[in-house]
């Protein structure tokens, strides 16, 4: 069985905070959806829809902006006949400082990206 990602752990987290990223940044989400949330009765994808409505004003108030979201359809370089994640997102914060406000203020909620995902990616990006 492979290891699987939903959350960043606090060694991520100290690592990531000490990066010396200056001005905007991307991050590269990639998500792989459960099939049925235990805790919901619905699907992954119906709880990441409500995970990206309630993330809305924190958005709003970090600055973020979506650059891209959408499904990816085919591999054309990579395992064969597999399909490793269900949506792709790149989402562009103004500065890492406005990125951890976001994740750490107070009724951001993680927990539902966290219930909605089987496995996920979160990978910085920048284009310097």
């Amino acid at each position: 069985m492979k290891d699987t990602y939903t959350g960043v752990t606090p060694e991520q987290f100290q690592e990531f905070s000490t990066l010396p990223i200056e001005g905007p940044f991307q991050m590269l989400n990639l998500l792989k959806f459960k099939d049925k949330v235990v805790e919901t009765g619905t699907s992954g994808a119906e709880v990441y829809a409500e995970y990206m409505h309630a993330v809305i004003p924190f958005f709003m108030a970090s600055k973020a902006k979506i650059v891209y979201q959408g499904k990816p359809i085919f591999s054309l370089i990579g395992p064969h006949n597999t399909k490793e994640w269900d949506k792709i997102l790149i989402v562009e914060y103004a500065s890492k400082e406005d990125f951890i406000g976001m994740i750490t203020a107070e009724g951001y909620p993680a927990k539902i990206r966290s219930q909605a995902l089987e496995d996920s990616r979160l990978i910085v990006c920048s284009s310097k």
